[in-house]
């Protein structure tokens, strides 16, 4: 995977999971995820070293890919957008019936 696509997808996995950070690696993350700032921008910002705001992104990572690899919300919207824009092209009551059936949908009051 090259960086620019795990850029995206920690951006992505973050608007997910964001709230469950503590408020100063929120605000990194957010400043780095969504603002691009660089990790010397985040360190005058707040006052501490450059490998104090790397250390803490990439510590930021490692629990978005925690979060991401128990609850897989990612994951199953990603699987529930590709088996949707298959059923535009391939629509039955049978295949919609199967899809909501599948995501638990049908559980659902």
């Amino acid at each position: 995977m090259d960086k620019l696509e795990d850029f995206l997808r920690y951006s992505v996995l973050f608007l997910y999971y964001g709230e469950l950070f503590s408020k100063k690696q929120k605000q990194y993350l957010e400043l780095y995820l969504e603002e691009n700032s660089s990790f010397t921008e985040i360190a005058e910002k707040y006052g501490v070293t450059r490998q104090a705001v790397f250390d803490n992104i990439k510590r930021g990572f490692k629990q978005l890919e925690e979060y991401e690899s128990k609850l897989k919300i990612f994951e199953r919207e990603k699987e529930l957008k590709k088996r949707l824009e298959n059923l535009k092209s391939n629509f039955t009551k049978e295949n919609l019936e199967k899809i909501i059936k599948d995501f638990g949908y049908d559980e659902v009051n």
